[in-house]
């Protein structure tokens, strides 16, 4: 799974939707495509790109496939997203240091 494939795979609304529902627990195709304005087979091509992603793992319960989200993927996005924020903060604590105390007051 790279990075690019699962932000592609979450560009899309339905398939957002589908990993939110998924955050409540592991689910089944029919309950994840209950309210969705997209058929039961849609649900499960979306499932598909999510799998493929690396953002969703499956199992076999019975007749049916569960679904949940796949925390190594999530947490391949997690750091992906937090060496920006790292980078973020070390850029804003140089300025801060960079910039002169405007409430020190002047010495003679």
């Amino acid at each position: 799974m790279t990075n690019a494939m699962a932000f592609a795979a979450l560009a899309d609304p339905t398939r957002r939707a589908v990993f939110e529902r998924l955050a409540g627990g592991p689910r089944a195709v029919g309950e994840l495509a209950e309210g969705l304005p997209v058929s039961r087979p849609a649900v499960s091509q979306h499932l598909k790109v999510l799998k493929a992603a690396g953002l969703v793992t499956d199992r076999p319960d019975g007749a049916r496939r569960v679904y949940q989200i796949d925390p190594q993927g999530l947490g391949q996005i997690r750091a992906w997203l937090d060496r920006f924020w790292d980078e973020a903060l070390e850029a804003f604590k140089a300025e801060a240091e960079r910039q002169p105390d405007d409430h020190q007051e002047e010495q003679p």
